[in-house]
């Protein structure tokens, strides 16, 4: 029998039909959930306690029992039990069956909408502060095979046309600076997880004299959703907000994947990978294929969606909460860690990505320095338009003089990376996200310091 805490007419099997339908894969995906119900219920405790609408002893203990709970949880001993609606019943149960009704207190002035939002916003909060950093390492790292292989020249492409002079400096470099732009675009997800819905209950306030500033304080948010009707229009538009950040970085990785998966092939053969890091063919000896590649690419395609799937779940709904928005959890918790699994596929890859340096003694890249022998006959003096004809002829001809090969000196060129300045925009995307203010959660979870310990 399913164990639903709000429910009054348990054990009908219409209504154990309708429980299955509604609930859909919520045990499973709650679990993320369970360490930042826990959090918010310490707080909510906490503030309970501090407007008298809980008695100290009460408090204490719940508290102590939420405490066990969170390390429980963070051992991975926590499960959902079978039938058990959610993680919220599954927390509330627990502490009902160690404290009677002490446990049943710990939902005074909360409903279980201003719950669920509060437990999401603090989970995608985490999720883009752990997703932000691995980006930072990432971009730092790509800055380090930059710096590296600086010198090694690289064909540049317009068109899938070998173009212009480039190198591995570069190009290394160019990846750098965008998911530095991806840090800063996802900013703006990340400061809507970052506003407390906790006291609006169903979207509408609560009786109870709630201190919604103490509860801001306590999850270290870096402010509230003041409207009670606002903080549940929230739901939708944080998760389409996070979607649009998921996809930023999502399009670099994928930009980035389709280029390794070019660059490894043997038409190009500028970079290889270890053995381990490619699959072969059932039927084709010689072949080691980019499978890892490959679905980077097709997942981070994928994840460019997320925004569009997101607006329409919940498109044309009017203000106040609707189940329909429960679908987001299924829709934006797994796209999470499947953003996080490509990034670090990406990360070990190049960490142990092999890079070619003679690329340009092969004859087929002659033509690239096509546009420095025109500047040549620019410097002394013949009109560009003439000399763009004069050697175009030569190429026709084949009797280009090769020897005016320049490196270009200007900001951002290959010859003159300033990879400094795209680390200063990467740090300072970071820092404008002040992750060290998280550090005050810890506090929740430790043993109270007045009078005795509870």
């Amino acid at each position: 029998m399913t164990i639903q805490l709000w429910n009054k007419t348990q054990g009908d099997p219409d209504r154990e039909f309708v429980h299955q339908f509604t609930a859909g894969r919520d045990s499973r995906l709650d679990l993320r959930l369970a360490p930042f119900d826990v959090l918010g219920s310490i707080a909510h405790v906490m503030m309970l306690e501090s407007v008298g609408l809980l008695d100290t002893q009460d408090a204490r203990a719940l508290r102590a029992a939420l405490r066990v709970l969170y390390h429980r949880i963070a051992a991975g001993e926590f499960v959902i039990e079978q039938g058990v609606e959610d993680v919220h019943s599954q927390i509330e149960l627990e502490l009902t069956r160690q404290l009677g009704d002490a446990g049943r207190r710990v939902h005074t002035g909360r409903s279980r909408n201003d719950q669920v939002l509060l437990d999401l916003k603090l989970y995608l909060r985490e999720a883009l502060r752990l997703l932000v950093l691995e980006l930072h390492g990432f971009a730092g790292e790509l800055l380090a095979l930059s710096d590296t292989y600086r010198d090694v020249a690289l064909p540049g492409y317009t068109h899938l046309q070998a173009a212009m002079p480039s190198s591995f400096g570069l190009w290394f470099a160019a990846y750098a600076e965008c998911l530095a732009e991806d840090v800063t675009r996802m900013h703006g997800a990340y400061a809507l997880a970052d506003r407390n819905p906790l006291g609006s209950a169903a979207g509408y306030g609560s009786s109870f004299p709630l201190d919604r500033e103490m509860t801001t304080r306590l999850l270290c948010f870096g402010g509230m959703h003041v409207n009670a009707v606002a903080a549940q229009m929230g739901r939708g538009r944080t998760e389409r907000a996070v979607a649009e950040a998921l996809a930023a970085p999502a399009s670099t990785l994928a930009r980035l994947a389709m280029d390794a998966v070019l660059f490894m092939s043997q038409n190009f053969g500028f970079i290889s990978f270890p053995g381990e890091w490619t699959t072969g063919s059932s039927i084709m000896p010689h072949k080691k294929n980019p499978d890892v590649l490959e679905l980077v690419r097709a997942r981070c395609n994928r994840l460019q969606a997320l925004p569009n799937t997101v607006a329409l779940t919940v498109a044309n709904l009017p203000s106040g909460y609707h189940r329909d928005m429960q679908e987001l959890k299924e829709i934006l918790l797994p796209a999470v860690d499947e953003l996080a699994a490509c990034l670090q596929a990406l990360r070990r890859m190049f960490r142990v990505v092999h890079v070619r340096r003679d690329i340009l003694d092969d004859r087929r890249y002659a033509g690239l320095f096509s546009v420095e022998a025109v500047d040549t006959l620019v410097r002394k003096g013949v009109p560009f338009r003439e000399a763009y004809h004069e050697v175009a002829q030569q190429l026709a001809e084949g009797t280009l003089d090769e020897s005016a090969r320049r490196v270009h000196t200007h900001t951002g060129s290959a010859g003159n990376l300033r990879n400094d300045l795209i680390t200063r925009a990467l740090d300072e995307a970071v820092a404008a996200y002040r992750f060290e203010r998280l550090e005050g959660l810890a506090a929740l979870i430790a043993p109270r310091r007045e009078g005795t310990k509870d």
